[in-house]
C-alpha cells in the first residue's frame, strides 16, 4: 500500500462512525505506551520480576488532537521516577503513521511493519514482537467485528461513496476502489455500514458489496444517495429495488 490511502480514514471519519475510528486510535497508542512501561519498569503489571526497577501508580488523563478528533488517553504513572510519552510532546506528530495503521486495518489487515513505523515515529524503542503481535491482532478483530456485524432495524437512507487507493500487486502499483456505505436508521443514527476494496467499480462488484450488505440484514432502504454510476444503478436495481438520487 502506498500513502495514498491516507484519505480513506479522513473520508470515513467524515462520513459516520468517527467514534469508532478514534477508539480504535485510542486502543492503538495505549497499548504501545502501556508496553513501553514494561520495558521501563522491567516487568508487566502484576509480574514478579527480579528486573523490575519500579511499580506502576495509576494513571492521568491527557487528550490528544488529531485528524480523526480528539483522543482521551490515560498516561501511566510510576511509583518512582516519572513517564511521559515522548509523542505528546509539542510538534511532535505521529499522525501519518497512526492514520496509516488504521487505515491498512480497514483494507488488509495490520501489517508487523506498519506498526513498528508507528512506533519509530512515536520516539520509543524496545516494543517487544510480542506486542506488535497483539497490537495488530486487537485491531485486525475489532475491525472485522465491526465490518461484519449484524445490522438491526430499518435503514431508510443510505450513502455511497468511493475513493481509490493504490495497491502493490505483484511488484507493480495499480488502482483500486474503496466503498464506503454509511446508512440513516429510522431513530436518525447515521452508521458506518460496510466497507470493500475491490478492481473496480462495475455493476458486479457493486452487486456483491449490496448482496453482503443485504444478508448482514439492512433492510428498509428508501433512498440511495450517490453518483449516477451506471453499474451502480444496475446493482441498486437488482439488489434493493430502490431509486437513487
Amino acid at each position: 500500500m502506498t500513502d495514498d490511502r491516507l484519505p480513506l480514514a479522513e473520508l470515513m471519519a467524515k462520513t459516520g462512525d468517527g467514534d469508532f475510528l478514534r477508539t480504535i486510535a485510542e486502543s492503538v497508542l495505549q497499548i504501545i505506551m502501556e508496553a513501553d512501561v514494561d520495558g521501563l519498569v522491567g516487568a508487566s503489571r502484576h509480574e514478579r520480576s527480579g528486573d523490575r526497577t519500579t511499580w506502576r501508580n495509576g494513571y492521568r488523563d491527557r487528550s490528544l488532537d488529531t485528524r480523526l478528533g480528539t483522543l482521551n488517553l490515560r498516561i501511566p504513572k510510576l511509583r518512582t521516577g516519572a513517564y511521559f510519552p515522548g509523542f505528546l510532546e509539542p510538534r511532535k506528530t505521529v499522525e501519518k503513521a497512526l492514520v496509516a495503521v488504521i487505515q491498512e486495518a480497514w483494507i488488509a489487515g495490520v501489517s508487523t511493519r506498519r506498526v513498528d513505523e508507528l512506533v519509530q515515529a512515536m520516539g520509543m524503542t524496545g516494543i517487544s514482537k510480542s506486542s506488535v503481535s497483539k497490537l495488530c491482532k486487537d485491531i485486525d478483530e475489532r475491525v472485522h467485528a465491526f465490518l461484519k456485524r449484524p445490522l438491526t432495524g430499518d435503514w431508510p437512507y443510505l450513502w455511497l461513496d468511493a475513493t481509490y487507493l493504490k495497491v502493490r500487486e505483484g511488484g507493480r502499483i495499480v488502482s483500486v476502489a474503496a466503498i464506503i456505505a454509511v446508512a440513516v436508521n429510522t431513530e436518525g443514527k447515521r452508521e458506518i455500514v460496510g466497507l470493500h476494496i475491490g478492481p473496480s467499480e462495475a455493476e458486479p462488484f457493486w452487486s456483491s458489496f449490496l448482496k453482503d450488505l443485504a444478508r448482514r440484514g439492512l433492510t428498509g432502504v428508501k433512498l440511495v444517495i450517490s453518483d449516477a454510476h451506471e453499474g451502480l444503478k444496475a446493482a441498486i436495481t437488482r439488489v434493493l429495488s430502490v431509486s437513487l438520487r
